[in-house]
């Protein structure tokens, strides 16, 4: 079997996992994502977890004026349809946005160990393989939990080093860093719906945008302010520096190292012993 139908085979796995979990909506979307954006037309935004899809389908949803359906059946009309799908088979008006693997470590542990509101299953299933004395202690749990996601994936069913490979060189979508969100929002939407329509938006408008699905509006805290039983958990750049030991280096390194320099967040590998 070939890269790319590998790929539609793990996604196609996610959507029967979804639909034998109860949640017939994954397999629905997949079919849609996959199949229909010709007869439908989709915006995906496909991340791989906590890369900020969320809060780019929310302002990319008010910029075109389309609905995001975020957890629930999509509508048959044009709309922001997010997911994490690895593979790109049929996929069109594909937005990546990436973020430093590193932080994403960093957050994916919480969404994995630290209950808040929509995450109580995925909490429970990956405490049963994960039996940490004491979950607050990222700094010293990090280097078992980065292991454990990248040797057994369970949602998604591939890891960020996969997801980077198969989509970071394709010029048929979209991309956006987390990074350059932070730093101009209002610039970065603008190119984004640029790109995707060939239509200038307005600088007020997309800067409207930006203050309306802001972190501190949507959290009610101000970015770097932790809430560890939250979605909107803390909204920063770079925490991964605080958090991760030499060992949790050498763990990412060895996984991800290469996907790290890929995607030009490190010149090469010599960050994984501490220089820089």
């Amino acid at each position: 079997m070939g890269v790319e139908g590998r790929g539609v085979l793990r996604s196609a796995q996610d959507g029967v996992a979804g639909f034998l979990a109860g949640r017939p909506n994954e397999w629905i979307r997949l079919g849609m994502v996959h199949l229909l954006p010709g007869v439908v037309p989709l915006y995906v935004v496909n991340e791989f977890p906590k890369s900020g899809g969320t809060w780019v389908g929310q302002m990319l949803g008010r910029a075109l004026d389309v609905p995001f359906p975020r957890n629930r059946l999509p509508v048959l009309r044009p709309s922001i349809m997010h997911g994490h799908y690895l593979s790109p088979f049929g996929m069109m008006n594909a937005v990546v946005p990436w973020r430093d693997g590193r932080d994403v470590m960093v957050s994916w542990y919480h969404q994995c160990l630290s209950p808040h509101e929509y995450n109580d299953e995925q909490v429970r299933a990956a405490r049963r393989e994960l039996s940490f004395e004491d979950y607050d202690d990222v700094y010293g749990n990090l280097p078992a939990f980065i292991e454990w996601a990248f040797t057994r994936p369970r949602a998604p069913r591939f890891t960020w080093s996969d997801f980077v490979r198969r989509w970071h060189d394709r010029d048929d979508a979209v991309h956006v860093r987390y990074e350059d969100l932070r730093r101009d929002p209002a610039g970065e939407l603008y190119r984004m719906v640029k790109e995707l329509t060939g239509n200038p938006m307005s600088p007020e408008r997309a800067q409207g945008i930006v203050d309306e699905f802001s972190f501190e509006r949507q959290a009610g805290r101000k970015t770097g302010e932790e809430n560890t039983g939250s979605f909107l958990r803390k909204g920063v750049v770079g925490e991964w520096r605080e958090r991760f030991s030499p060992e949790a280096r050498r763990v990412f390194d060895r996984h991800a190292g290469e996907e790290l320099v890929m995607l030009g967040y490190e010149g090469d590998r010599t960050w994984a012993e501490g220089v820089g």
